[in-house]
């Protein structure tokens, strides 16, 4: 068993993994050979594509207990209320897990919403802070719990979305008590120094572990992020997506970026590439 920030770069001294894994949308046990992945971590994600899927925290335990890999449960503030998030934190103690990412979840459509209410009454920020007040003891009434819980909480980033607003909504999930962060993939590791100057502008600098994230790219695959035209270039032109990858690695390492958040391909219609994203780590480790 072990937290974010035992295994992190500034702990260990080596370059740390957590990678990305989506809940399959059935109960049966098969999809979890395909979490045998050598990250450090597993990061079950919560309900992509706002789809009916394994329950984020229950799969991380069962990962954690069928395959033997330690893991990251990712918990969403938009579906629903503080007393529901808490005793699913309560659960998720009971059966071992320790490390949790905040988010608020992707918006809902209109056909969502004619079909289920948003619940949505509290922003990652202050999840975060219920989470550390958990870990001091006192549920959201400020009422003692039986034993403190002990998460290693993160936050994450969309450094798309703007670098400074980013490091500033990133300065206040530390002061609630965000441990690391997750970033959305990034393509320059120039983002990543300007998102530690933005945040060191506001008077002190950004010290929690920051997993920046890196997408093995696929042909034809899925993207959520500005890919640049000269990888894309290089993917058509017959460049694996693991090689792109790993050249993009070894920037971040020039950069001082040990530790990253690892994106295997995503395909149409919900499939992942978790081969390529063993493979990219198999010639890291082998490297």
């Amino acid at each position: 068993m072990a937290k974010v920030t035992d295994r992190c770069y500034e702990q260990t001294g080596r370059a740390a993994f957590i990678c990305d894994f989506s809940p399959p949308r059935t109960g049966e046990a098969d999809p979890l050979r395909q979490a045998a992945i050598d990250a450090d971590f597993i990061s079950v994600a919560y309900n992509p594509g706002r789809a009916v899927r394994v329950n984020s925290a229950m799969l991380a335990a069962a990962i954690k207990n069928q395959v033997g890999k330690d893991t990251v449960f990712t918990l969403a503030t938009r579906d629903m209320n503080l007393l529901a998030l808490q005793s699913l934190l309560l659960g998720a103690q009971v059966l071992g897990l320790e490390n949790v990412a905040i988010v608020r979840g992707d918006p809902l459509s209109d056909r969502d919403l004619s079909l289920f209410r948003e619940a949505g009454d509290l922003k990652p920020t202050e999840l975060i802070a219920a989470v550390t007040q958990m870990n001091r003891g006192l549920d959201f009434r400020g009422s003692r719990l039986r034993a403190p819980t002990d998460f290693c909480v993160g936050g994450t980033m969309d450094l798309g979305r703007g670098i400074e607003s980013e490091a500033r909504l990133a300065r206040r999930k530390v002061q609630a008590g965000a441990q690391f962060f997750i970033t959305q993939p990034i393509f320059d590791p120039q983002d990543a120094a300007r998102l530690y100057g933005a945040y060191a502008a506001a008077g002190e600098d950004l010290t929690v572990p920051v997993f920046f994230g890196l997408q093995v790219l696929e042909k034809d695959g899925v993207l959520f992020s500005t890919v640049p035209d000269r990888m894309l270039a290089d993917l058509e032109s017959g460049q694996s997506g693991v090689d792109i990858a790993l050249e993009l690695f070894h920037a971040f390492q020039q950069a001082g970026l040990h530790n990253v958040y690892l994106v295997p391909p995503i395909r149409r219609g919900g499939a992942r590439g978790y081969d390529a994203a063993q493979e990219f780590l198999r010639q890291v480790w082998s490297s």
